[in-house]
């Protein structure tokens, strides 16, 4: 193809109508009432869209916005507003009868006599979404047991503290170590090993309630949080999770797993590294006694 034979230019209404998103104008008056003027393009939903009502009144269809999206949306237009700062945010759009798709907006401020205006852009981001959550997922799971791994665990712990101090609330730790787990390598071999640590992973998050959370430390170390939860419950708990491990039949015998576990609660105010070690030294003391057994110092 020759330079001749390459088509004209589009003009402004074909170029709008080829882009994978829309172009919008957005305007909310002083007195709060919100409406789309102007909205063109290859549409980010397959959701009849009635924009001739949009473009009278959008308060309407934007307070359908599902869970906490309609709060963010509108705290992001109102600093966009305030500041003249370009808008840019993310919000799920789900139409009746119609998959929810991820929709990321970016858009300039322009101030008006009686209210603000933006012009934008509209796209539909659910891959780009799902790619950031897919990657999110592998940075906090354990890749064999599929457990949170030790940089979740840590973000929670840390936000569970928090609550503790502030609300004046219980939260104590358990720290699980397998027993003579090199014994079960050495065995059975490390393919073997590895059957375990799933297993257990599984039948502890079962044991576990719903608000605990237990993540893998590395190699066949554990921790599970326990919010809302004195050491004395933290006890019985940890002690009833280990006769359930010792009882079970992890493909090499009832009785071949069993766990040593340290318990401490959080001390208001004191610092993360501090309520771990006191765990780890409860478990130290659950190895020293002869394993298969629970753990508290005072």
């Amino acid at each position: 193809m020759s330079v001749n034979d390459i088509p004209l230019s589009l003009n402004a209404e074909q170029l709008i109508s080829q882009i994978p998103g829309v172009v919008f104008q957005f305007f909310r008056h002083h007195n709060g009432h919100m409406s789309i003027p102007f909205m063109e393009g290859a549409g980010v939903t397959s959701a009849p869209i009635d924009r001739d009502q949009l473009a009278e009144d959008a308060n309407t269809a934007l307070e359908q916005l599902t869970g906490a999206d309609y709060p963010k949306l509108m705290s992001a237009i109102e600093r966009s507003a305030q500041g003249m700062l370009p808008l840019a945010t993310r919000f799920r759009l789900a139409p009746p009868g119609h998959k929810a798709k991820w929709i990321g907006v970016s858009a300039t401020p322009e101030p008006m006599p009686n209210g603000v205006r933006w012009h934008g852009i509209m796209m539909d981001i659910s891959d780009q979404v799902s790619e950031e959550q897919r990657l999110r997922k592998l940075c906090d799971t354990d890749p064999l047991t599929s457990l949170p791994n030790r940089r979740k665990l840590m973000v929670q712990l840390t936000h569970l503290a928090s609550l503790s101090s502030r609300h004046g609330t219980p939260l104590s730790i358990m720290m699980l170590d397998i027993d003579h787990f090199k014994h079960i390598n050495d065995r059975w071999g490390h393919l073997q090993g590895d059957d375990v640590l799933k297993r257990l992973a599984t039948l502890a998050q079962s044991l576990l309630r719903s608000e605990d959370m237990i993540a893998r430390l590395g190699g066949e170390e554990f921790m599970a949080l326990l919010p809302l939860t004195p050491v004395k419950q933290c006890h019985q708990l940890a002690d009833r999770l280990r006769h359930q491990i010792a009882e079970h039949d992890f493909g090499i015998g009832v009785g071949k797993v069993t766990l040593s576990i340290g318990v401490a609660e959080y001390r208001c105010g004191e610092p993360i590294a501090s309520l771990i070690e006191r765990a780890d030294q409860a478990l130290y003391s659950a190895k020293d006694v002869g394993r298969d057994c629970v753990c508290l110092l005072s």
